[in-house]
């Protein structure tokens, strides 16, 4: 592993990508401590509690949301419209000819578009979250809002500002993937969820010195760290699973050339929906909650809620379950179409070895599709419940989520192979 490391950092181009990411990435974490002028940061933290969707929006921010920094946001407003433009191509018949046909500039209107709406998202999600903290009160009466900001230009000032985050958190993730190493908006992710499992794990490390007044056991946080390490390899060994289906091309005569005689595959990856399900899940569950908490924590619909839908709750975990499964099959539909592939594989004068052309080829990819669309479906479903059931049975903090190791997993294992086809290119050894 040290001489991979070694041998990336010898090649310069290789060397300077990677101290481009790296210092990227640093800018956005510090840029992610700088407090919203007019925001009481620890009201923010008492009154939060209520709302379940914005533990999801600070796993993502790494913190700056709970902080209330300018990062506040992060970049789940871009997830956000990425999601809502995918869907609408296969709904709006317009984005669906420039996604196809329009080439790299109908590819280049779509990211436009999705630029302008995530800063409209952002600052629409913004100042829709803060007037719904704002409308609560601490025990002391304390609100979100300073009392020089508790109005409606004060609250648009801080969606503005908040916007502006997200607008350049975007703005370093495009550079990222353009100049750097990996995904940018994915590394963006990446870099909080390993902020908070860090602090997490640190903080579960001085609960057992005794530091702090949770008092946990060392046999807590040894199942921790075991919790940690058994999601992590379970997660990269389905991550790097796929089925391979063999395709014969047959021979070709083109002027004085032939072409074709051979064969490949087409790798259909075990869990090709990736952490898109979970977090459709978890928003779709935390929607009510926080729709619940603006009437108020005494009313009967909340007292309910809170008694039969709290993150432990048998029936929360049922529902979730479920949704995750529903998800899964509904966007590994709108994923994968069989059609476009069999009629891919038909033109370029191929077929699938057993399987005639045509409707034979179609319903055979859907057939495999669906089989592993069941599989990840459940191995989703488990991944998202049992570190919660584990919590509540052994009575330990476990300081992520299923979601963000996943997330984590994924974006590693993604960095590394591109990593390693440079090295590969060079005639260096890999890391796999």
């Amino acid at each position: 592993m040290w001489d991979t490391l070694r041998n990336a950092w010898k090649v310069p181009e290789l060397r300077k990508k990677i101290l481009y990411t790296f210092m990227m990435l640093l800018i956005y974490r510090l840029v992610s401590v700088i407090p919203v002028p007019g925001i009481n940061a620890s009201v923010v933290q008492e009154v939060a509690g209520s709302y379940d969707m914005l533990g999801l929006v600070n796993m993502m921010t790494g913190n700056a949301f709970s902080q209330m920094t300018v990062m506040a946001m992060g970049i789940t407003p871009y997830i956000n419209a990425s999601i809502i433009i995918q869907l609408l191509t296969v709904a709006i018949p317009a984005l669906e000819r420039l996604q196809k046909e329009g080439g790299e500039e109908g590819k280049e209107k779509l990211n436009k578009i999705t630029r302008y709406s995530t800063v409209v998202l952002a600052a629409i999600q913004a100042i829709g979250i803060i007037a719904a903290l704002n409308s609560g009160t601490t025990a002391g009466g304390e609100k979100v809002l300073e009392a020089s900001h508790n109005n409606f230009f004060g609250l648009l000032s801080i969606g503005v500002i908040m916007a502006a985050g997200t607008s350049f958190a975007m703005w370093i993730g495009e550079r990222v993937t353009a100049n750097g190493i990996g995904n940018g908006i994915s590394l963006l992710i990446f870099a909080g969820i390993i902020s908070n499992l860090f602090s997490g794990i640190l903080t579960a490390f001085t609960d057992v010195l005794g530091i702090t007044q949770y008092g946990t056991t060392v046999s807590a946080f040894l199942i921790l760290i075991l919790t940690a390490l058994v999601i992590i390899t379970v997660v990269t060994f389905i991550d790097l699973g796929e089925r391979r289906i063999p395709v014969q091309y047959a021979k070709r005569v083109v002027g004085r050339k032939m072409y074709g005689g051979q064969s490949t595959h087409i790798p259909m990856k075990i869990v090709s929906v990736g952490v898109l399900p979970l977090i459709f899940a978890y928003s779709f569950m935390a929607f009510p909650g926080t729709v619940i908490a603006m009437f108020g924590p005494g009313s009967g619909a909340a007292k309910w809620w809170e008694a039969n839908m709290h993150q432990a709750a048998p029936l929360n975990l049922l529902v979730t379950a479920l949704l995750i499964v529903a998800f899964t099959y509904f966007y590994a539909s709108i994923s994968f179409n069989p059609q476009d592939i069999a009629k891919n594989i038909q033109q370029q004068g191929g077929n699938i070895p057993g399987i005639r052309s045509g409707q034979n080829t179609v319903a055979f990819l859907a057939r495999i599709a669906k089989r592993l669309t069941l599989f990840a479906a459940i191995f989703l479903a488990a991944l998202a419940t049992l570190p919660t059931l584990l919590s509540v049975w052994q009575n330990v903090r476990i300081p992520f989520a299923a979601s963000s190791m996943l997330i984590a997993v994924s974006v590693s294992l993604e960095t590394v192979r591109q990593v390693e086809a440079q090295l590969v290119m060079r005639n260096y050894k890999g890391f796999l």
